[in-house]
């Protein structure tokens, strides 16, 4: 028996998040971007439960009830964190013998760029305090969840310069890659792309960021439709990539191309990266990051709505999100149905 890697859109008993508090990245605007956390927290807590990370819950539990989050659907643990980017220090869950087994990697700051002693310690933190399920397995390797996709049939989708990257892995090669992600996530296969990137983004290009798997052979992807965009060349080649990609049925993958976001900058005048990719599926909905673009906002939501039709489509002002160089994806973490205690 084989382990599962399943895919975002099934069954979830809730999502993980951690709290942005004066000792992340976010000291300096916490006014602005708290309130990002508080309405994302809010709208899953309509669907799913959170379980969020704060070093001081008390404080995070008045932010939340003061805006009239359900605080029966959310339970804080008091953890210490270096920042508050859930989607990669968290666990990444697998199906074994139709019990969850949650695989918690290694996580080293994008290939040792940033701090991340004290997340790389959550996932056991919250093992420790009984709030996960009894099947936990540390993994020497490291892996964020940003950087694969997963169709839940044993296809994983990634980039080439993440996970080959020479700071998180460097004694594998990509051969070896593919037998640790068979081993452990269950991939029959894997979809590798060779192009693509946002600037701005400290990932060395998550899949999250790029191109997301859907269902019915579907992947929506970041397109640039503007020649003189410095993006153009390279999200051209990815695409051109994925029209040589085959579903598990071996018919061609339905491409459907995401808006291109105006061009969003830092106060030192750096591009940050906006992307719509950055989407978040749970429980009968689908929280898409929009960035005061109103035209392109509308069209990132109907393009999305689409791809999961039946699932209410709710809009995330994410724009503050950019100023730390991630989105609505990047701060959290599915908890797929018998995770949580």
């Amino acid at each position: 028996m084989n382990p599962r890697l399943p895919a975002e859109w099934e069954a979830q008993d809730g999502v993980l998040m951690a709290w942005p508090h004066e000792g992340t990245d976010w000291g300096y605007m916490l006014d602005d971007v708290r309130p990002v956390y508080v309405e994302i927290i809010r709208q899953i807590s309509r669907f799913e439960r959170v379980l969020l990370t704060a070093p001081h819950a008390a404080e995070a539990a008045d932010s939340l009830a003061a805006a009239g989050v359900d605080m029966a659907r959310v339970s804080i643990l008091e953890a210490p964190s270096n920042d508050t980017w859930a989607r990669d220090f968290g666990p990444i869950t697998v199906i074994f013998n139709n019990m969850p087994v949650l695989l918690d990697f290694g996580f080293n700051g994008w290939g040792l760029k940033f701090p991340a002693d004290q997340d790389n310690l959550i996932t056991r933190r919250l093992k420790e305090q009984g709030v996960l399920g009894p099947n936990l397995k540390t993994i020497g390797l490291i892996m964020e969840g940003g950087s694969i996709e997963s169709d839940g049939l044993g296809t994983i989708l990634t980039t080439a310069a993440c996970l080959l990257s020479p700071n998180r892995n460097p004694q594998l090669d990509r051969s070896e890659i593919e037998q640790a992600m068979a081993s452990l996530l269950g991939a029959r296969r894997v979809l590798w792309l060779n192009h693509g990137f946002l600037a701005g983004d400290d990932t060395d290009s998550h899949i999250d960021t790029l191109a997301r798997i859907c269902p019915d052979n579907v992947i929506v992807y970041t397109a640039c439709d503007d020649p003189r965009d410095e993006h153009f060349q390279e999200l051209k080649l990815m695409e051109e990539e994925m029209r040589a990609f085959r579903a598990p049925d071996g018919s061609p993958y339905r491409l459907v191309p995401l808006p291109w976001p105006k061009a969003r900058f830092d106060e030192q005048a750096r591009r940050l990266p906006a992307t719509y990719a950055n989407f978040l599926v749970i429980n009968g909905g689908v929280l898409v990051p929009t960035y005061r673009d109103r035209e392109k906002d509308d069209l990132a939501l109907e393009v999305i709505g689409q791809a999961f039709p039946g699932r209410e489509t709710i809009p995330i002002d994410c724009l503050p999100l950019l100023e730390q160089h991630g989105s609505l994806h990047c701060v959290t973490m599915q908890l797929p149905q018998g995770v949580l205690s």
